[in-house]
């Protein structure tokens, strides 16, 4: 079932990408180490832990492996320490340029190569021993202030973003990390990017781009003039302040963002719990009342909706559904069943969610009818970041194929319109000026873009098989039959042959002609097939002279 409340602090996982662009990697043959991959997977995955003992140190964990980055006195660098050690602490040395330098502890040595020669008995360095930090996770997020234990989110009067909420409710909550030019943007719900003096800009200018720095499992900014960004005054309007090291106020945590939904009754009103704790449908506009945290079980796919007053829905007596729990049960899970654009709840007690009379929503139906359908809305991801199983989506370069599998992703817009959505890239434009939209294709499962102005199509059929390529040695005839047609002569195809005619006469092997003469003459056809009867039997032979 999901976990309880809405403060799950996310698990910061990275990748080190060194100055050739290839990411670290730890092999499970041998625990080995390299810096090889192109792209971030689940063995370029590690996790940053602060030391056990008081300190600066930090540890470095394979994701995947669950073991320990370690480097001995010679150099030697491994993954295969199951508890962490003394060989296993480092030190992280940020650079102007937002790169790390990582430097063992107890031996003094810093670490670095390229592909599989990699060591860390450097005394010096150079551009092999940077490293760059890539996140790993989704990069949209809630941005939580760790001194004010308030949320960031967008102030549109003021155009300013501002550590001042409560709770991360809403669109202006959403705040979207931007990973460009090895350095990361701070992106607002209105595809905006916040600057270093609290300013926002469409544009991702040198000032808008900051370098991650971990302290304590906590995440800083640092702009390019080395100051780190904080919340300020007491408004908490986030902008970088006057300090070079980061404190407690400069330390943020990043919140998992659980998609926010309304749901549209069939008496076109909106589901709301603003008269109280019964959750009924009677509301004409969408504001705090009626927007719905949901989260959904990965295992049974069932879902709870978390209101703004601090209750979930829950099942109660006679099939009722007020939002009074605060403990996630068997009683706040609702199935969710999709017909066509609209959707149907089942609650725990096998029967449909319904809107009665007056309103107000109750789990007492057992077939689905128009009082049973809703449509949802999806609010909080006006921009939409995609990730599957195997990476993010991101546009092919050179090509209208969407890849899904790349560890770099595209920020694409999110558009609603009757229980349906279209998804349009953000800033991506056509020779024509157009924007493209997304569609679904049938080519090896990659989406394929289209133009704004054309109205969606239908999947389309398979593509029909490949031609058959021509061999090498029917190439010259082919060029002699193009000359004669240019010529205007008659193409000759090999062959082929006019109406009526007879074709070639066949060829009668040698032993099958004998075996037809003899089968007219008996047992004595044979010899005479062969030459070898009597002479009686033959015609004379007359000499030659």
């Amino acid at each position: 079932m999901p976990t309880n409340g809405l403060h799950q602090v996310l698990k910061i996982q990275f990748g080190l990408v060194n100055d050739t662009d290839r990411y670290l990697t730890a092999e499970s043959f041998g625990f080995k180490v390299n810096a090889s991959a192109p792209s971030l997977k689940r063995k370029q995955m590690w996790v940053l832990e602060p030391d056990p003992g008081e300190g600066t140190a930090v540890l470095f964990r394979s994701s995947h492996l669950g073991r320990y980055l370690s480097a001995e006195e010679d150099g030697r660098v491994a993954c295969e320490a199951e508890r962490p050690g003394r060989d296993c602490r480092f030190l992280v040395l940020p650079q102007p340029d937002g790169r790390w330098v990582l430097q063992s502890e107890p031996h003094g040595r810093f670490f670095g190569g390229t592909e599989d020669q990699l060591s860390c008995f450097a005394t010096a360095i150079t551009p092999a021993e940077l490293w760059t930090v890539h996140l790993a996770i989704h990069p949209q997020a809630h941005l939580l202030s760790v001194s004010r234990r308030r949320y960031a989110h967008l102030c549109p009067q003021e155009d300013e973003i501002a550590a001042d909420s409560n709770t991360p409710w809403g669109v202006d909550a959403l705040v979207t990390l931007i990973f460009q030019n090895r350095q990361y943007c701070l992106k607002s719900c209105d595809s905006r990017y916040l600057r270093s003096d609290g300013r926002l800009v469409w544009e991702p200018e040198a000032r808008a781009r900051y370098t991650l720095e971990f302290k304590a499992g906590k995440l800083a900014f640092k702009d390019c003039d080395g100051h780190y960004l904080a919340p300020v005054g007491p408004a908490g309007t986030l902008r970088a302040g006057r300090n070079t090291r980061p404190g407690k106020d400069e330390l943020f945590d990043l919140e998992e963002s659980h998609p926010q939904v309304v749901l549209v009754a069939a008496n076109h009103r909106y589901v709301s719990v603003r008269q109280g704790v019964n959750v009924s449908a009677n509301q004409d506009e969408e504001l705090d009342h009626e927007t719905f945290l949901m989260q959904i079980d990965q295992e049974t796919k069932k879902c709870t909706f978390y209101s703004s007053t601090g209750g979930y829905w829950t099942l109660v007596t006679h099939g009722g559904i007020q939002a009074t729990a605060t403990q996630v049960s068997e009683n706040t899970m609702f199935e969710m069943e999709w017909r066509g654009r609209r959707v149907a709840l089942k609650a725990s007690n096998g029967r449909y969610v319904c809107m009665k009379k007056n309103g107000q929503l109750a789990a007492i139906s057992d077939f689905v009818g128009e009082d049973e359908e809703f449509t949802l809305k999806l609010i909080n991801r006006p921009i939409l970041v995609l990730r599957g199983l195997d990476g993010f989506v991101c546009h092919r370069r050179g090509s209208n194929q969407l890849d899904t599998n790349r560890s770099v992703y595209d920020v694409f817009h999110l558009s609603f319109s009757d229980g349906a959505y279209q998804i349009r890239g953000a800033g991506k434009r056509d020779g024509a000026g157009e924007q493209r939209e997304v569609g679904a294709g049938e080519s090896g499962g990659c989406a394929q873009p289209r133009s704004g102005s054309e109205p969606p199509v239908k999947p389309s059929l398979p593509h029909p098989r490949p031609r058959r390529r021509v061999l090498a040695h029917r190439q010259p005839r082919q060029r002699v039959q193009r000359r004669r047609a240019r010529r205007g002569l008659p193409v000759r195809v090999p062959g082929a042959r006019p109406p009526g005619h007879p074709g070639p006469e066949r060829q009668v092997p040698a032993w099958r002609r004998l075996g037809a003469a003899a089968r007219g003459r008996g047992r004595a056809g044979w010899g005479c097939a062969l030459g070898i009867l009597s002479a009686a039997r033959l015609s004379p032979i007359k000499p030659c002279l």
